[in-house]
């Protein structure tokens, strides 16, 4: 019974990697685990196992309508398909094995396929053979119940009842593949809940060697001392509070100089055992970027990086390295516009996360496949569409579940060659006016809570 048992999850490990096309061999090959069933919990259950719950709830969060109906839906042809008895297509087994999976064995297979990616990129695509880290924060809104206002609270500018509950989360992106490569979570505000203090949750995976890209929000003296003590180099934008003088410290161009800052007073968040060990001055190097490029809303800004030597990093590539940050941004618009992540659909605060951790994996899961692709067909990932992958991916993935063992690597070839088609535009210097065309049609908004607003209504009836 056991050999019975454990052949049966390795058959549905398999089905789950053959749908993100993921062979064995192949530079990014199992970026899901071999114990992927273990890490999302145990259960008795026949159907409704946690790596047939997970392949659901993945297609599910692919799939433009995205119902539990249509995804139970899908379990039950897939086994009307294969011969094996089909269960019923109600979706309350399935909505209960979700609730059943751990929320922190998802979280270890989105860290599991980042690191994955991102320790197996290929030296060409890395910068000057250095791993580059980007840190991004954003939120994603909830459906507006109770329980979620209660843990995840509305924006304190709203008036009760007519905004959602918000979640904000800090990534940590990979820049060579997009892989996400750790991430945390928290209400949109009230202490501790800052991008700073969630780049803080997260730091502990940052290795030696590794370079951190960041907004000015990251700029700050403190966090550049314990990141350089622990061997990582940052290149951040310089926060708007720091004045810039080009005349002092010592200078390597009319733009370019090394600079002195002084250690501040201990903040709350810093042990004063780790305090005691920083440096009283930081030396940090200061570059200033002009932008040259019309219609760019920036004109010019400051760089400040813990690379000191210019023969090492010239100003120009520390810009140029600087400027693919953005690349972050575009990774948050693949999550959230792409996949569809901007509004979460689960009802309660541990499945709201749940379903948060399950986009990261997806997303983690398609930057694979992209991967792979640019991999055989000699290109950076960065140049293949994220969007084109996914529609690619999506028609697929029934296929390769489906198809005899003899076919998948065929299909696999097929989906590569169609994802590599799929490039991003080669557009230097792009502009765009910050307006759109199209007019969009005016609805009346609500202001006071819907239950009131239904209220009024009966009563006006």
């Amino acid at each position: 019974m056991a050999q019975s048992t454990h052949g049966r999850v390795a058959r549905q490990l398999q089905h789950l990697r053959n749908a993100f096309a993921q062979q064995r061999g192949l530079p990014f090959a199992d970026l899901l685990p071999d114990d992927t069933a273990e890490r999302l919990g145990s259960t008795r259950e026949p159907i409704y196992t946690p790596l047939v719950t997970l392949q659901l709830f993945l297609g599910q969060l692919l799939d433009p309508i995205g119902s539990c109906v249509q995804a139970v839906a899908r379990l039950v042809a897939w086994l009307a398909v294969i011969g094996r008895p089909v269960c019923g297509a109600g979706s309350s087994g399935y909505c209960k094995a979700r609730q059943r999976l751990r929320e922190e064995g998802l979280r270890t297979l989105v860290r599991h396929t980042g690191q994955t990616l991102h320790a197996n990129a290929a030296a060409q695509w890395r910068w000057q053979g250095r791993r580059v880290r980007i840190a991004d924060g954003s939120t994603v809104t909830l459906p507006d119940t109770e329980s979620n206002q209660r843990q995840y609270p509305q924006p304190d500018g709203q008036e009760p009842g007519l905004g959602f509950p918000m979640i904000r989360f800090v990534v940590l992106f990979c820049l060579a593949t997009g892989a996400v490569l750790e991430a945390a979570l928290s209400p949109y505000h009230g202490k501790g809940t800052g991008e700073l203090s969630l780049l803080r949750q997260v730091w502990d995976s940052l290795e030696v060697g590794d370079v951190l890209l960041g907004d000015r929000i990251f700029c700050s003296y403190c966090e550049i001392a314990v990141l350089q003590r622990r061997g990582v180099d940052v290149v951040f934008r310089k926060h708007q509070s720091r004045r810039s003088d080009f005349r002092t410290g010592k200078r390597w161009g009319t733009q370019d100089h090394q600079i002195e800052w002084h250690k501040p007073r201990r903040p709350e968040w810093l042990d004063e055992a780790t305090d005691q060990t920083l440096t009283t001055t930081l030396r940090l190097r200061e570059v200033r970027v002009i932008v040259d490029q019309p219609g760019f809303r920036v004109q010019r800004y400051e760089l400040i990086t813990t690379l000191l030597d210019p023969a090492d990093t010239p100003a120009a590539e520390l810009g140029e390295l600087y400027r693919q940050r953005w690349q972050a941004e575009l990774d948050l618009r693949s999550l959230k516009q792409s996949l569809g992540m901007h509004h979460l659909r689960c009802q309660s605060p541990s499945m709201a996360r749940k379903e948060l951790w399950v986009y990261l994996l997806a997303y983690n899961l398609i930057r694979g496949v992209m991967a792979q692709a640019a991999f055989e067909r000699s290109v950076r990932p960065r140049e293949l569409s994220f969007a084109g992958a996914v529609q690619s991916l999506v028609a697929f993935a029934p296929l390769l579940v489906m198809v005899a063992e003899g076919g998948v690597r065929t299909c696999v070839a097929a989906l590569w060659r169609a994802i590599a088609t799929h490039r991003v535009g080669d557009r230097p210097g792009r502009v765009e006016p910050r307006a759109i065309k199209r007019r969009r049609r005016k609805y009346p908004e609500l202001h006071v809570p819907r239950k009131l607003a239904q209220h009024r209504l009966l009563k006006v009836a």
